[in-house]
């Protein structure tokens, strides 16, 4: 969305002196040419906020110090980017919210402009990317300008043209005008760190910086990705906003409406507080960042009743979240080495909250990126996080670096074995490979959970490894009884023992040796999704990140590493099914083909855990199940159709209560959620599974 200033300043602290509040004005002139020019950030939104809270405070406390075109007016805060393209109507900017109750007065000021309730509002992302006006002439775009300073802005219509959502010729041959936001999603901003780091450059800190200075660059020998959202249109006549946007998308432009985000119509406030909410809870899986949700009149006789401030509509507010992309001081940089021998940097943090989220680390990916990004213990860094993605430090605040920084230095060997380390790839390795790390994913491999392989414990698995019998969990397969009696300890009847364990492990579903693999960002839950949607291992190696997607829970970034880590532990992979390992999911008919799965029982209403419109229930099992252990009971609600979860809430819709059940079973009776025995429970699943 455009950009908006803090004008609510009735909860924030006035400055006590005139110095004080002179030198806050210019402070955030400084951080706003920087953030209009499309620069690095000089501080995160929060900081911002906040401070401008203080000095609109100060102004309504002082009126007598008011610098001249103070911040709190001026749309471009003193920003300074102004262009040559004048405006066919000025870009305002919107005001801002944080809280339930600062909405609920714009609302009521609202009603009272208008005498009445406001007939409907629409709610839509705000998107942290670089506002533009786009210009089109009988269904051709002739011309992209910046928002500069809300009254002419820059042309950018050569750079512009390549961005996804702004065609170059429109499904009709109309002339309008769209105003939205040039971005980059999650995937535009890994690709353009990827191309700015291969030509030399130091990488983007920020997907708004790196977007707006994509927008304006002239001369750069890459072309990195872009994006676009529109969320306004001129000259398509007086109708409904949510209305013109659908047009909008009609005629072939990206829309927020037509985004993941989405754009509800809400006919009351009540509503408007629940899409909003439900927007922040999807934030981190939308592929894209945003900041806040934009609240709109939806009909054009409300927004002309309700008009203009100096500087920003009446009809319209900015819900703002908590910041995605926050600042604190790195404080070490520790080194972690993972199971196939990766050896990876990784900053420990001063805890900060993203998101909800409490941050005490953070990825650094590798360590050419590390001296790419210009990172150094000690340094006030930018983090940022989304959903469930590893937080990930993006950048320094280079002017703010302590005297005595240094830079991190690299292992010489690998601080797990003291082997050597192979440099020749960007990710270096421990020349070792699994052996370095073999003891934990042999031992992740052999646990109740995955594999459950009995007698198969540490010392063991240390001797195993020791005597280079073990490197991977495909070499336990080759393991015998000679072989097993010669370690030290080791008799017939415990060799036996163990041999015959791991064989009987060969027959283990698929759910349990992805489990066992210890897929990142997978666990047990998320390996029997995976397992039963695509039926058998080949299927998965076969999907594609858009066909991972379709699975429940799995997101653009999670994705993104599922495939990746597939690609890595495949010729593991490969060992096993030579060796026998089952490589399918039981009860499911397998997909025809990538992305065509119905092994997760997505068309099978006739599922006892079904809802009527076939989607899962959402099943709690607490207490004991007859021949079950807990996970067991678990893997049975979702071949049952259900989904699992840990937690009783007004979302849940059976508990299944067996010996032994504490507050679970309590707290359902007192929600009035229907109750199963599990006795009753392992009946169905016998006579499912018979």
């Amino acid at each position: 969305m455009t950009e908006e200033l803090v004008v609510d300043a009735r909860v924030a602290e006035p400055f006590l002196s005139p110095e004080d509040y002179r030198a806050a004005v210019e402070e955030i002139r400084s951080a706003a040419a920087l953030y209009y020019g499309g620069a690095e950030l000089a501080m995160d939104d929060a900081v911002y906020d906040s401070l401008m809270a203080r000095v609109a405070a100060t102004e309504a406390t002082h009126p007598e110090w008011k610098a001249e075109e103070s911040p709190t007016e001026v749309v471009a805060a003193g920003g300074g980017v102004v262009g040559d393209v004048v405006h066919s109507t000025p870009m305002l900017s919107l005001d801002n919210v944080f809280d339930e109750e600062t909405l609920r007065r714009w609302a009521a000021r609202l009603d009272r402009l208008l005498g009445r309730p406001a007939a409907g509002y629409t709610v839509e992302p705000k998107i942290d990317g670089l506002a533009i006006a786009a210009r089109y002439v009988d269904g051709h775009l002739v011309q992209v300008a910046t928002r500069g300073d809300g009254r002419a802005g820059e042309d950018v219509t050569g750079q512009a043209r390549r961005a996804a959502g702004l065609p170059e010729r429109l499904a009709e041959p109309v002339t309008l005008e769209i105003r939205g936001e040039v971005f980059m999603t999650d995937a535009d901003f890994e690709v353009a760190n990827g191309m700015r780091t291969g030509a030399g450059e130091p990488a983007f800190a920020h997907p708004r910086s790196a977007a707006a200075g994509t927008l304006r660059a002239q001369d750069r020998t890459y072309d990195a990705p872009l994006s676009f959202l529109a969320y306004a249109v001129h000259g398509l006549g007086d109708g409904a906003h949510s209305a013109e946007m659908a047009a909008v998308e009609r005629l072939g432009i990206a829309t927020t409406a037509g985004s993941p985000a989405g754009m509800p119509v809400c006919a009351t406030v009540d509503e408007v507080l629940e899409a909003v909410q439900a927007l922040n809870a999807k934030r981190g899986s939308l592929g894209f960042g945003i900041d806040g949700a934009v609240i709109k009149a939806d009909q054009p006789a409300d927004r002309a009743a309700a008009g203009f401030s100096s500087r920003a509509p009446r009809w319209g507010i900015a819900y703002k979240f908590p910041a995605d992309t926050r600042t604190t001081k790195l404080l070490r940089i520790e080194v972690q080495i993972g199971r196939t021998g990766v050896i990876t940097p990784v900053a420990v943090l001063e805890p900060v909250q993203i998101s909800g989220v409490i941050v005490t680390s953070a990825t650094l990916h590798n360590f050419d990126d590390l001296v790419r990004r210009n990172v150094w213990p000690g340094d006030t860094v930018f983090v940022r996080r989304a959903g469930d993605v590893i937080p990930e430090v993006t950048g320094a605040k280079l002017d703010e670096r302590p005297a005595d920084a240094a830079p991190f230095e690299p292992p010489a060997r690998c601080p797990r074995c003291d082997g050597e380390i192979d440099r020749s790839q960007k990710r270096w390795r421990c020349t070792r490979g699994r052996a370095c790390g073999a003891h934990e994913s042999l031992a992740y491999y052999a646990a109740r959970h995955s594999m459950d392989i009995e007698g198969l414990g540490g010392k063991l698995i240390d001797m195993l490894v020791a005597a280079g019998l073990v490197t991977d969990p495909a070499d336990l397969y080759d393991l015998d009884v000679p072989t097993v009696t010669k370690l030290e300890r080791m008799g017939e009847v415990s060799a036996t023992k163990l041999v015959t364990a791991i064989q009987a492990s060969r027959e283990q579903p698929l759910s349990r040796v992805l489990t066992g693999l210890g897929v990142r960002m997978t666990g047990r839950s998320m390996s029997r999704r995976l397992a039963r949607h695509f039926g058998t291992m080949q299927a998965l190696l076969d999907a594609s990140v858009e066909d991972l997607q379709r699975v429940e829970g799995v997101g653009p970034e999670r994705a993104v590493m599922i495939a990746a880590e597939l690609v890595e532990i495949a010729p593991v992979i490969t060992k096993l099914v030579e060796r026998g390992v089952n490589m399918t999911e039981p009860d499911t008919a397998g997909p025809a083909g990538p992305g065509a799965s119905s092994a997760d029982g997505a068309d099978r209403p006739d599922l006892p855990l079904r809802k009527p419109d076939g989607t899962p229930m959402t099943v709690v099992v607490t207490g004991a199940v007859p021949g079950l252990t807990r996970d067991e009971g678990n893997e049975a609600v979702e071949r049952l159709g259900g989904k699992s979860s840990g937690s009783v809430s007004k979302r849940t819709d059976l508990v299944v209560v067996g010996a032994g059940a504490g507050s679970k079973a309590e707290k359902a009776e007192q929600l009035g959620i229907r109750i199963m025995p599990a006795d009753e429970f392992a009946a169905v699943l016998t006579a499912h599974t018979s």
